[in-house]
């Protein structure tokens, strides 16, 4: 059967904006109210049923401690092996299952997702992620252009087939790998949140979802919506669980790949655990991993001062600086510093944070308290080391109601100190401000300052400088920008991903992520065979 799929245009392009007097702002407050009313009870999915345990844990909203959201059951070692089950039961229907039913499944859901779904979900990942309605929508916007194009993708890659010759047919079969893929997504990205169970799963593998513990609530909405969509019991098992149980599912023999987002301690110490029992497994596992980021600005004197400011507040400080590729350092020639900073003195007292249900906000709070502490310890760690920081903005934090910190620019005098090459994840952007004549020299040193490889960008109107710098900063980032903010990645049109200590660079929003997840095996047919052993040479 021959079944088309037209590349999609991106959902990014239709995100809607709340504006006041709009219908959707008044069906989204109206759904905001109707979460913070009632306290969901969510349960673990495996191979299709609802399960529920006597583990649970709270998921609380991070701009509002005394709104519970959710009460959700956690999965044991019993809870794992039964999913691993359940999973391998579905695997060989799935695995076998034409690849447009597949595709009708998520592009069915993307639908759903982009449509009636919108609003609730919207509403789930503000109240549970602390985002602004801007930041939800791009955020729902890249889950819904993963699950059209990674259709697309898979079509492509199918169609891709090895040379042809007289007397032989030649095809690929482009398998799924054998066994379960454990897919372990970070909390900042309900995008992500939904692609890494997705991705291997469209291309005929099942696996084992593990929910960061901070955003269950809104994770189970996607959740829901597959479900709804016909994804088949067993394909995707829903079942956030303690990092204790790793080893539950990276010792089992079936254990066939590893999707992952988060830290880059987390990965290594996943990579080695599987590198420990690799003999135990029926095959190698595949590893795709993206981890954090130390990201930046590099500012060229040709630069524009305005264009440098706006995308300094965004790239750093939109969801609370949240993201791998958010802003975290700042390179600033010395003749613009002046001129940089008191444009950002006169921007950032017009930055408003708090709770994310107030519209008029353009902050939320960071995700839980663990963070909260993390990211307070660098600003106290600014403020008792002023031998080597100048706070120029901010500073201040605020943890009685919610996990508030507020925008927070500070200037570092040694450019390889803790606040400029360590990752802070939060709303905290550092400023090195460099000699005009060391232009060179600088971006050798933003190159070797971070161990890290994921966004950069730089700032100029000079061509000459911004060749330099793309060529001089071609390790430093796997996603890079030339004036513009180093966030914002979107999928199809800039494939995302980062080296270094960022990780294994296999590029979401791409089909080169989905090769990852497949296994081709080659046939050759003979179409008349040799009926004699002989070769020529020998008469």
């Amino acid at each position: 059967m021959i079944w088309n799929i037209e590349k999609p245009k991106n959902e990014m392009d239709n995100i809607l904006s709340y504006s006041t007097g709009t219908k959707e702002r008044e069906l989204l407050m109206r759904e905001l109210e109707k979460i913070k009313e009632r306290t969901e009870e969510i349960p673990l999915i495996i191979g299709g049923r609802e399960v529920k345990t006597d583990d649970m844990m709270e998921v609380k909203a991070p701009h509002d401690h005394s709104i519970v959201l959710a009460r959700a059951h956690m999965a044991g070692e019993s809870e794992l092996l039964d999913a691993v089950e359940k999973a391998m039961d579905a695997w060989e229907r799935w695995a076998n299952m034409e690849w447009y039913h597949r595709a009708a499944v998520f592009m069915k859901a993307a639908d759903m997702l982009a449509g009636p779904r919108r609003i609730r979900n919207i509403a789930t990942i503000m109240m549970n992620m602390s985002k602004t309605p801007f930041e939800a929508e791009i955020d729902l916007a890249e889950l819904v252009d993963f699950w059209r194009f990674n259709a697309y993708y898979m079509k492509y890659i199918y169609e891709q087939q090895p040379d042809q010759a007289p007397g032989e047919k030649n095809r690929i079969d482009w398998r799924p790998l054998e066994g379960f893929i454990l897919a372990i997504p970070p909390f900042n990205f309900y995008s992500i949140g939904g692609n890494l169970p997705t991705a291997p799963a469209i291309v005929g593998n099942v696996v084992l979802w593990k929910p960061s513990r901070w955003v269950i609530f809104c994770n189970y909405e996607i959740m829901r919506v597959l479900i709804d969509a016909g994804l088949p019991a067993g394909v995707i098992n829903f079942v956030p669980f303690s990092s204790k149980y790793s080893d539950v599912l990276l010792s089992h023999p079936m254990f066939a790949g590893l999707h992952f987002t988060g830290s880059y301690e987390t990965l290594t110490l996943l990579w080695r655990k599987i590198g420990e029992n690799v003999t135990k497994y029926r095959n190698f596992p595949r590893i795709v991993g993206e981890t954090g980021g130390k990201d930046f600005i590099f500012v060229h004197s040709s630069a524009d001062v305005d264009e440098v400011v706006a995308n300094i507040i965004r790239g750093g400080f939109e969801y609370q600086g949240q993201k791998c590729s958010a802003v975290s350092r700042v390179y600033v020639p010395r003749c613009m510093w002046d001129k940089i900073r008191d444009a950002l003195l006169r921007e950032l007292p017009k930055v408003k944070y708090g709770p994310v249900d107030d519209l008029s906000n353009f902050m939320g709070a960071v995700i839980s308290e663990e963070a909260f502490n993390k990211i307070v310890s660098y600003i106290e760690y600014a403020k008792e080391h002023s031998d080597e920081y100048e706070f120029v903005y901010g500073g201040e934090y605020d943890s009685s109601k919610g996990w508030f910190i507020g925008p927070t620019v500070i200037r570092a005098l040694n450019p390889k100190g803790k606040l400029m090459s360590e990752e802070i994840f939060g709303p905290v952007v550092t400023v090195y401000v460099y000699d005009d004549d060391k232009y060179e020299e600088t971006l050798k040193l933003c190159d070797e300052t971070s161990p890290y490889g994921l966004t950069g960008s730089i700032f100029a109107k000079d061509r000459e400088a911004i060749v330099k710098a793309e060529q001089m900063l071609r390790y430093a980032a796997g996603n890079f920008y030339i004036n513009d903010k180093p966030t914002g990645a979107i999928v199809a049109r800039q494939p995302f991903g980062g080296a270094r200590n960022s990780g294994t660079n296999d590029k979401a929003g791409s089909w080169l992520n989905l090769l990852r997840w497949l296994s081709p095996r080659t046939i050759k047919e003979t179409t008349v065979p040799p009926k004699r052993w002989e070769r020529g040479y020998m008469k």
